[in-house]
């Protein structure tokens, strides 16, 4: 994609078919489980979630930092860095894909279309499976017959004359009313109040989890640019003519420059300002700017080829007589100021995502032997103490190991609160529930996202007090959720 609007579009369409797989990921399994072990495979299938952020950041701080893989044909495609970690990240799909085709339907899917032979064939196979793994091969699926559960689809038959038209509308009709139907036996007096726990739990745990996540990595860019800064070049009143620059400029303010007949060729330019500066015959061309301005600058005569010098960069500048040809196109390199703190938000990245891996295992362990609450409401309180304690970091090695800890204790409570989700709400009913305050989590990481940025640079005691009161809360509010260990599903 080389423009924003594309880019965007293909951005939200991926993440429509994320957030409409995880529900039905946690629906689909529980169906097949154990009752005994249900918890620890559970918690082994958010591992996954935890694995493929292993993978994104790892190949992120392996691909993106390294801008010199790109290349571009003509002035309309520009390929870089970043558009390779796109694609490999792209590879996990693509394999999910492929192993759905011999992966075996819902049995309550089945049922629900009449389909009883399938699915009874399918839960044969699933009590196959489970005497095999517990040592007993040679015990018999004795089920002979299955209680049947309304059909799904209750359509009034229009007949053969009827319009395509009419029956697609009334199938729509038909499918929002049983959607929106699920939806409110949500919020029915049976499941009100737990809906209602769950919803304050999910948007607690999600506002402070995100929110710190996002926040972090922001303080990290923002240290790091203080320390950029503080590096600048400054130039002042210099007279250069007849030079050729084909190397790369970087880190530098000029102000009340006079350059004259000089050409600015293959080059870069980051992080450059010139500042009411003349350029009178000169030649610009094949740049890649990035973070690069011209203020109150004068151009008489100088012609700009193949460059990414927009007019937006020429900030209260004078053309007098000077053309632009072929300006580059689509989606340009990002405004990155330095190579080596580029590797080192993308190496925080990697580590945080690898911290939880620990936790995963653990909570996996204990889920069935300690029950749920406890894990949950342990995992929190853990958590809020971990996230106080980030106050306290006075240099970045130590912040980074703290969030670290923090990222490796909260996991558990995010597996314990899956878990919990998927066993407190009926088959039929399952993969709404959990699809809402799944919703719901985004909606709450968004906003911890946006209030928790808005303090970068001015105090970080304010977002971990944020944090930490929203874990405590969850944490006292998941101690009033039923238990669900031991039970059979809905």
């Amino acid at each position: 994609m080389q423009g924003y609007v594309s880019f965007l579009f293909c951005r939200l369409a991926s993440g429509v078919g994320i957030g409409g797989s995880i529900p039905i990921v946690f629906s689909y399994y529980s169906e097949f489980l154990a009752q005994e072990k249900r918890g620890e495979h559970l918690s082994w299938l958010c591992m996954f979630w935890m694995i493929g952020g292993i993978y994104a950041s790892a190949m992120a701080w392996a691909i993106i930092p390294h801008y010199g893989w790109s290349f571009q044909m003509g002035s309309a495609y520009q390929f870089h860095s970043w558009r390779v970690f796109v694609l490999v990240c792209a590879f996990p799909a693509v394999a999910a894909i492929s192993a759905l085709t011999i992966m075996p339907e819902s049995p309550r899917f089945y049922l629900e279309n009449g389909k009883h032979d399938e699915a009874w064939m399918i839960l044969k196979q699933v009590h196959d499976t489970n005497m095999k793994a517990k040592g007993y091969p040679e015990r018999v699926f004795s089920v002979t017959t299955i209680k049947t559960v309304k059909q799904m689809d209750d359509l009034v038959t229009l007949g053969d004359g009827a319009a395509w038209h009419q029956k697609w509308r009334i199938k729509l009709t038909s499918l929002f009313h049983q959607v929106w139907s699920n939806f409110l036996t949500v919020f029915s007096p049976e499941y009100r109040r737990t809906t209602y726990m769950m919803m304050a739990v999910w948007f607690s745990m999600s506002f402070s989890y995100y929110g710190l996540t996002v926040w972090f990595p922001d303080m990290i860019k923002y240290l790091q640019k203080q320390d950029y800064a503080s590096r600048t070049k400054f130039f002042a009143k210099e007279k250069i003519e007849h030079v050729t620059f084909n190397f790369t400029l970087e880190n530098q303010v000029h102000r009340q420059g006079e350059y004259f007949n000089d050409k600015f060729m293959n080059l870069k330019m980051r992080s450059m300002v010139f500042e009411d500066s003349l350029f009178e015959e000169c030649y610009f061309e094949d740049i890649t700017s990035s973070n690069t301005f011209f203020k109150n600058c004068t151009f008489i005569a100088t012609l700009f080829y193949n460059t990414d010098l927009f007019k937006y960069r020429l900030v209260n500048s004078k053309l007098i007589n000077s053309t632009f040809l072929h300006n580059k196109e689509g989606c340009l390199l990002s405004d990155v100021s330095d190579e080596n703190n580029a590797y080192m938000v993308y190496f925080v990245s990697f580590l945080g995502t690898l911290a939880v891996l620990p936790g995963n295992i653990v909570s996996a362990l204990l889920m069935d032997k300690i029950g749920r609450l406890r894990m949950l409401a342990g995992s929190s309180v853990i958590s809020c103490i971990s996230c106080f304690f980030l106050s306290f970091g006075n240099s970045e090695s130590a912040m980074i190991a703290l969030l670290c800890l923090f990222g490796g204790i909260s996991i558990a409570s995010w597996n314990a609160l899956d878990v919990l989700t998927v066993e407190l709400y009926p088959s039929d009913k399952r993969c709404t529930a959990f699809g809402f305050l799944n919703a719901l989590c985004k909606l709450a990481a968004i906003l911890g996202i946006s209030i928790f940025t808005s303090f970068v640079g001015i105090t970080k005691a304010v977002p971990i007090i944020f944090a930490s009161g929203a874990l405590a809360a969850g944490s006292f509010l998941a101690l009033k959720l039923p238990e669900t260990r031991g039970q059979v599903l809905q």
